[in-house]
């Protein structure tokens, strides 16, 4: 009988909208919370431990990129197989807790846009790492072509990039809420979040080429190269 009074359509269409609201609100307060518990750190780093396929896709001694470089955590493990590597990032707060925290001989932070830095500064390039920072960025195929365009490769061969962006097909929730019109991106600061469709699409019309892709936790990570002309 309670069943019946509470599952109907009336009451479903009251207040189907406010809950999917609810349940995003939610999300982002245990993320909050989650990371105050964990002394400033957000628990999914260690629980995705995304660093470690990172690191694992990048060949000794080279020299790499890490645009959207953060607190330096994944810079940090990227300078312990890699020869040296750059970090940009755009708050100056982050920087300085990266260069607090996570600094090394073999690491230089820069504090820059990465959408307006001249890549040419940065010489000799075997790996860009781009590592939940496309669905930020607005323009994002010129944001691609620029970085390719003005960077100066080690040799003769092809660049590597790798990529990892939030999965919008991770939950039928989020194309439900889609639907409805409320709010279904993980981050209001996402311009888009991806199918691996078209996440290709993009990295296509700006000259990249994925070589191996897979999808953990929601999200999607890819491999792709820019081949030298």
């Amino acid at each position: 009988m309670l069943k019946k009074l509470v599952l109907n359509k009336f009451l479903a269409g009251l207040f189907i909208k406010p809950l999917a609201r609810l349940h995003s609100a939610t999300y982002r307060w245990v993320s909050r919370y989650a990371i105050v518990l964990n002394d400033g750190f957000h628990p999914k780093h260690t629980i995705i431990d995304y660093a470690l396929w990172f690191t694992s896709h990048i060949e000794s001694g080279q020299t790499v990129l890490d645009i959207g470089s953060n607190h330096g955590k994944l810079t940090k493990a990227l300078s312990q197989r890699a020869g040296f590597v750059y970090g940009i990032e755009l708050s100056a707060k982050l920087v300085a807790q990266a260069k607090a925290r996570n600094s090394a001989d073999n690491i230089e932070y820069i504090c820059a846009d990465a959408t307006e830095f001249d890549y040419s500064k940065i010489k000799l390039l075997d790996y860009i790492v781009l590592s939940n920072v496309l669905e930020h960025i607005e323009n994002r195929v010129s944001f691609l072509r620029k970085i390719i365009g003005q960077v100066s490769r080690r040799g003769p061969g092809n660049l590597k990039v790798l990529i990892r962006v939030p999965a919008v097909d991770r939950d039928w929730l989020v194309a439900y809420k889609k639907q409805l019109g409320v709010e279904w991106r993980l981050d209001k600061t996402h311009f888009t979040e991806y199918t691996i469709e078209t996440l290709a699409s993009e990295l296509a019309a700006a000259g990249l080429k994925i070589l191996e892709s897979e999808t953990h936790f929601g999200e999607i990570y890819v491999i792709c190269e820019h081949r030298a002309v």
